[in-house]
């Protein structure tokens, strides 16, 4: 049987990356027990990799053109298998090291946590006699298992596919394509879908045998939901249990506090939305199993197998292993995502050397929530990045917007039958024609054009921190989505550094007066309803007057629960939060919708 089923007792994970930055993460992290994401976004992308992969590790490589029958899938499912077969020869290798300061099998079991099960029989292993050493070696070999390698699809990339100026059916589209190249991938592993949820992707699924359990009641393909709050996870949880579908992991993630694109909440924050999973964990699990049951036969599964449950993790702004611990301790969650800390450890993520610089000296004013994605959703963005300054001499020379060599987010028809992209010249030279005549104000029309400036193509130029650091493409100008947990760090890190700061064994952190990470995604949710009520009355806001109101009112509740838990909170740590509650909650109070006009 092909791949593994990760049974590493790693109690963090690396969330997906943009495209281009955990595309092989898999290949330097798993052997040693940690499960990254790696995003089906960019086929182009993943092409490029397995012809590098494929001619460094003396694997044969035959190129699977662009415009070959099925080309996206097929490309998707070569990869991944290309990836299985190296992280399982990396992982036999591992096992087979010898147990000496150094080794690979030592690496591995180092860097598990001090409180893993199987940590204390590695950790005893010098006290064996003779009798025993050969077979607690053989035990320990054994259990040194790989993290998992899993799939990211955000599901608002769906891309209809067109021939002869006729649209090709569904399963032709991007994210339809992608979902067909991990299924039918060697791979044992999760699909994370992000962004919401998308129905015909979902009902694709049951077309996969994978999805479902065997004989033993093993699933080799399982399904990750990543969501902002409870409702959510209980509304896209019923609709795959009534296709006979169970989701295996609901992957909750800070609306604001993370990197790349952000969905924010109604004022719903982080800590609340783990009370709620924490109360109501049980009754999900007791609400869908039943729904789950019934639909197994119809599936054409024979349903004999219930599951026993299901994961809760949490990722978006952890800078700590206090943070951590509190995490897994208090809202008894499974595993903590570590992402944008991981973009200045170079031994599992991929950053061009002169972005790798601008991260490492980036402000707060230099990492900022931007409009910079085609897709209209605030998106996290490195100011100072070489994406940023080529999108600005492009309008300095008076030929703004992209060339579009991609077009995975060419979703809008406003001007053409076929659908363009916010961020390529053919849209932005039509809508800044168009402006004057949509009626605005004289005073705000510069905002509006601004705004149309902003999108700059993300699915290009995330690729190019690979491209440009593996020679793939030398004029590529990487886009940097990175979190604006960012500034907390500021010196490149090895692996090995990186796991120690998340398990408390050293700190890497620039300074001690970093806040809270639910502070930090407080003021991040402030400053973001300042913005949206500021552009309300010229139209530039994304949300309605009611829901704004929503937000704000949802955003004192979030402080009453976190003055109540800051007792959960010890010493100077506890009186720091609440006087930085204070502050937030002071801030917070000016910021009424009469400001608006509402």
């Amino acid at each position: 049987m092909s791949g593994y089923i990760s049974r590493s007792e790693h109690t963090f994970h690396i969330p997906v990356l943009g495209t281009g930055f955990s595309i092989d993460t898999a290949l330097r992290v798993a052997k040693y027990g940690t499960s990254s994401v790696i995003s089906l976004v960019d086929d182009v992308l993943i092409e490029q990799m397995r012809k590098f992969h494929c001619k460094n590790e003396n694997e044969p490589y035959e190129e699977i053109p662009n415009h070959s029958e099925d080309a996206r899938a097929r490309r998707i499912t070569a990869y991944l298998n290309l990836i299985d077969r190296l992280v399982q020869r990396q992982t036999k290798k591992l096992q087979n090291s010898v147990f000496e300061k150094g080794s690979e099998i030592t690496k591995y079991y180092e860097m598990l946590p001090d409180n893993a099960k199987i940590k204390e029989i590695y950790r005893d292993m010098p006290n064996c006699d003779a009798s025993r050493l050969s077979s607690v070696q053989n035990m320990l070999r054994r259990n040194a298992v790989p993290g998992s390698i899993d799939v990211n699809i955000m599901t608002k990339l769906d891309r209809d596919h067109y021939k002869g100026g006729e649209k090709l059916p569904a399963e032709h589209s991007d994210a339809m394509a992608a979902l067909r190249g991990f299924a039918q991938s060697d791979l044992r592993a999760s699909i994370v879908f992000s962004a919401g949820i998308n129905k015909r992707l979902y009902r694709y699924m049951t077309k996969f045998k994978d999805f479902f359990p065997d004989q033993n009641g093993e699933t080799k393909k399982k399904i990750i939901l990543k969501v902002s709050d409870y409702r959510s996870s209980e509304v896209q949880g019923r609709f795959l249990a009534k296709l006979g579908l169970w989701v295996s992991e609901y992957r909750i993630e800070s609306g604001l506090n993370c990197g790349g694109h952000a969905f924010a909440s109604k004022g719903h924050l982080l800590g609340v939305a783990l009370e709620e999973f924490k109360q109501k964990k049980d009754q999900l699990f007791e609400k869908l199993l039943p729904i789950y049951t019934k639909a197994m036969p119809a599936s054409g599964q024979s349903g004999g197998h219930a599951p026993k449950d299901f994961r809760v993790t949490v990722q978006g702004g952890v800078g700590t292993a206090e943070e951590q611990q509190f995490l897994l301790t208090y809202y008894d969650v499974d595993s903590i995502g570590w992402g944008t800390p991981f973009l200045l450890v170079p031994e599992a993520t991929y950053m061009d050397d002169v972005n790798l610089e601008k991260l490492i000296n980036a402000s707060d004013q230099d990492v900022f929530l931007s409009k910079s994605s085609p897709l209209g959703v605030p998106f996290w963005n490195l100011r100072t990045s070489t994406s940023e300054e080529a999108r600005l001499v492009r309008i300095k020379k008076g030929k703004p917007g992209s060339s579009c060599p991609k077009g995975f987010a060419s979703l809008n028809t406003e001007f053409t039958k076929k659908p363009i992209c916010l961020s390529s010249r053919a849209y932005q030279k039509k809508k800044l024609e168009h402006l004057p005549q949509e009626g605005h104000l004289q005073d705000v029309l510069p905002k509006f054009q601004e705004n149309i400036l902003a999108k700059s193509c993300i699915c290009h130029d995330l690729a190019g921190s690979a491209t440009l650091k593996l020679g793939i493409d030398p004029d590529a100008s990487p886009a940097v989505c990175c979190g604006p947990g960012i500034v907390d760090f500021s010196k490149i890190a090895t692996l090995e550094e990186m796991v120690g700061h998340i398990y408390g064994r050293l700190s890497l952190l620039t300074s001690s007066e970093r806040p809270h990470m639910f502070i930090r995604e407080l003021g991040l949710y402030i400053d973001y309803l300042r913005t949206e009520i500021d552009n309300l009355p010229v139209g530039l806001s994304s949300n309605t007057a009611e829901y704004l109101q929503e937000m704000r009112e949802n955003l004192f509740k979030s402080i009453e629960y976190y003055q109540a838990l800051s007792s959960q909170l010890v010493g100077d740590c506890r009186d720091l939060f609440l006087t930085e509650l204070k502050k937030m909650q002071a801030a917070l109070e000016p910021l009424t919708l009469e400001k608006a006009g509402h």
